[in-house]
């Protein structure tokens, strides 16, 4: 039998540890798993490799953090896609651009970027409704393009 690649749904932020444990419970059990994969860039999952549908839900039975399995295997092709896809949108914003908040207590307002951090995947907005411009940090992943800096003549 041919070895296929299932995707577990984990807790986010757990993904290597969630790895481990099942690396050392399919040792333990002397399952038919052939690797475990914690993608960089697909938060709350992990691809395993296993022989069959039955060793991997053995494995994630009873496993803490695992909330479920995606019964239907994937294709090797599937997960090079997922892993290696860029990050969507958010990397086109740059210095002046005017951005929409998509969640938290600002959800709705429009900010100008003023200073991107890549290593934190931070940005440093001011909100363009405020009577005082205040610089305030937010996470990439919470902002959208709203605006382009040269679209602003229009």
């Amino acid at each position: 039998m041919t070895p296929v690649i299932y995707i577990f749904r984990v807790t986010t932020g757990q993904e290597k540890i969630v790895s481990q444990m099942l690396e050392r419970k399919a040792k333990a059990q002397k399952l038919a798993i052939y690797s475990l994969l914690v993608p960089e860039n697909v938060k709350g999952y992990l691809f395993v490799e296993a022989a069959s549908e039955n060793e991997a839900v053995h494995l994630a039975q009873k496993t803490r953090h695992v909330k479920g399995i995606l019964k239907q295997p994937i294709e090797l092709e599937e997960v090079k896609k997922m892993i290696t896809a860029e990050k969507p949108a958010a990397l086109t914003i740059e210095l002046g651009d005017v951005v929409e908040i998509k969640s938290g207590a600002f959800k709705g307002d429009k900010a100008k970027v003023i200073k991107i951090d890549e290593n934190k995947d931070e940005l440093t907005v001011e909100f363009m409704d405020m009577a005082v411009p205040i610089p305030t940090t937010i996470k990439r992943k919470i902002a959208k393009l709203f605006k382009k800096k040269g679209d602003e003549e229009e």
